[in-house]
């Protein structure tokens, strides 16, 4: 693979580079909230070297590049980034600063944009440097900018008002549980970087984020309840100064940095997970005493209140119905050929835009045919494009964002017969599906404990899957929402050991992928909820599932299903039919009922 654009980009950067004194510099996917998913201003690492995932990092010396990524992405890393300009390097085998302290010289400065890295990352690093003599540099503004000459600007899309009849509690409220808990610290002030935890707190919602509902903005939240929000004047609007009332002084985002120059001598709670290290720089240089705190918004915004659970659940329905009508039309058009990816992922639009009420979509649809559903944040573009051909597994990721839920849901279909081998790695997949699914564990539980039920049947086999089991979804946020994550817990990743509550949302997505040929995912979202159980001498917990669309039986091995999987997935069907039922037309219907039939009844027609 040669990519000429890439290669230019590359070379303009180590001449800029040059110019500033600099021998390197590391480029992550990241803004100046350490966001996930970031606007197309802050899409700085796909512009230098071509790689559309959303997670990974560049670095860049004199004669020497690599980018660095996850499990999720050794596929799609080779297929995107040319392998003559950048080594590919695995995380967590290998770290930046690990790989930057074997490459780099003594005397060589590596440079770095203190606005879109963590405090810890930026320390660690600096210490690998310097133990080669090499020095980490923070820049004054990111060299990657003076050579983009088409970079996007920031968005400049006006936020709005979350209605308390969604959110379920008052951003007044949410501000005083906010100054209780510094109260309670003995802290003066919160620093408050994350945009989604902003948008929860305020209760306001924006479009700056492909499919994610923020805005940009900083916020200092005060032990007195008062707050000052940092976002740009032309983003506000009446009824949104209105709904913040005086008691939120609203200035320029621009002017965050000169505001924490002024907390000297405050106790200031700053979250090192998501506040960059400028931001820790500032504070030290002003006199702050900064105090490491997780965001205070993180806990209660993922502990759903019971509004914004019959929301999410009322949203799943209707998402639901289109996800069911889509299932048929395939059904019905993909055996003819002459469907492609994109095709497919722009019908399963236009149904859900049809049920009403879709503001976006949750993230960009993972639309995938045969091999490429054997990558498992592959995104469909119009160099990747395929048919979806006869005899092949067909995997489609998608969520919508309404305004009272955000949803998540993987179904894998065949496209005519499945094979033998299909078969008995979907049904895996379903067996550590339902296993989680059916869970009930003892409060304080963690992610950790309970990821290897999805994970067992794939282990009796010798195989298994590179991406966690199950992560935080927000209501109207952001898809991918901490603190909650079910995972291994090898890897350091943030999240497996946090104890699960009451009113979380996760995801329940289990899977398989054979390279170069399928991919196989089952996912659901479910609600963390209390468990009455009989005699039982410990608080229990166990999962609702929320997501209704049917899973695909001829997939199903039943051989290796036990009794009670088959009750499970038969109950599961009645579920999605109840559900379903009222918003699909006679046709519809009838179908439905079909796709939804217990297993006995549909080995029968099937056989017939």
């Amino acid at each position: 693979m040669s990519s000429p654009v890439h290669a230019d980009r590359l070379t303009r950067l180590r001449a800029e580079l040059a110019k500033r004194g600099l021998d390197g510099f590391v480029v992550p996917i990241s803004d100046e909230h350490m966001s996930e998913y970031v606007g197309a201003y802050a899409q700085r690492m796909a512009w230098l070297t071509g790689f559309g995932g959303s997670a990974g990092t560049a670095a860049v010396l004199p004669a020497k590049a690599a980018v660095f990524i996850d499990g999720r992405y050794t596929v799609q890393v080779r297929d995107q980034v040319d392998g003559a300009l950048f080594d590919y390097v695995g995380v967590p085998q290998s770290s930046v600063a690990e790989w930057l302290g074997a490459n780099v010289s003594a005397g060589q400065k590596v440079g770095y944009d203190p606005w879109l890295h963590g405090i810890d990352w930026a320390n660690g690093t600096a210490a690998a440097l310097k133990a080669k003599g090499a020095e980490l540099v923070a820049v004054d503004s990111n060299p990657i900018d003076a050579v983009w000459d088409d970079q996007p600007a920031p968005s400049d899309a006006v936020v709005a008002v979350h209605d308390v009849k969604l959110a379920g509690q008052s951003a007044v409220d949410k501000r005083q549980v906010i100054a209780d808990w510094l109260k309670d610290k003995g802290l003066d002030t919160a620093v408050m970087t994350a945009l989604d935890s902003i948008a929860w707190t305020f209760n306001i919602r924006g479009a700056d984020v492909s499919h994610t509902p923020v805005g940009l903005a900083f916020a200092l939240l005060h032990a007195d309840a008062t707050a000052d929000l940092f976002i740009a004047p032309e983003k506000m609007t009446d009824a949104v100064r209105a709904h913040l009332g005086n008691s939120v002084r609203i200035h320029d985002r621009d002017a965050f940095e000169a505001a924490l120059a002024a907390l000297e001598g405050r106790q200031v709670a700053v979250d090192p997970g998501s506040a960059v290290a400028a931001i820790f720089t500032a504070l030290d240089a002003a006199g702050a005493k900064v105090a490491r705190h997780r965001d205070p918004a993180v806990l209660p915004k993922a502990i759903k209140n019971a509004t914004e659970l019959n929301g999410t659940r009322a949203a799943h329905v209707r998402d639901g119905v289109a996800v069911a009508r889509f299932l048929q039309w395939m059904e019905d058009v993909a055996p003819q050929g002459g469907l492609d990816e994109l095709g497919a992922a722009a019908k399963l639009r236009d149904f859900r835009e049809a049920g009403g009420g879709l503001v976006d979509l949750s993230f960009d649809t993972i639309s995938a045919a045969g091999p490429n559903g054997a990558l498992p944040h592959y995104k469909v573009d119009e160099n990747t494009n395929r048919a979806i051909e006869t005899g092949t597994l067909y995997l489609v990721d998608s969520g919508g964002q309404y305004a009272d839920g955000t949803t998540d849901i993987t179904r894998t279909i065949a496209i005519g017969q499945p094979t033998a081998e299909m078969r008995r790695r979907f049904t895996q997949v379903l067996k550590g599906h339902i296993a989680l699914a059916m869970a009930r564990f003892p409060k304080g539980t963690r992610g950790s404990q309970l990821d290897i039920l999805a994970r067992q049947y794939l282990w009796a086999d010798g195989v298994d899957y590179a991406h966690g089991t199950g992560h935080g979804v927000g209501t109207y946020l952001a898809v991918h929402e901490g603190p909650q994550r079910i995972a291994k817990p090898a890897g350091g990743q943030a999240g497996t050991e946090e104890p699960l509550h009451a009113g979380m949302i996760l995801s329940n997505e289990p899977g398989y992928y054979k390279a170069g040929h399928f991919g196989i995912r089952i996912e659901n979202l479910v609600i963390v909820t209390p468990q009455s159980i009989d005699g039982a001498e410990e608080d229990m917990l166990g999962f609702e599932t929320i997501t209704f669309a049917p899973i695909a039986q001829n997939l199903v091995d039943t051989a290796l299903l036990s009794p009670a999987e088959a009750d499970w997935f038969d109950a599961y069907h009645a579920q999605v039919f109840e559900k379903l039922a009222p918003g699909m037309d006679e046709g519809d219907r009838a179908w439905l009922e079909a796709a939804c039939a217990p297993l006995d009844r549909t080995l029968a027609a099937l056989a017939a």
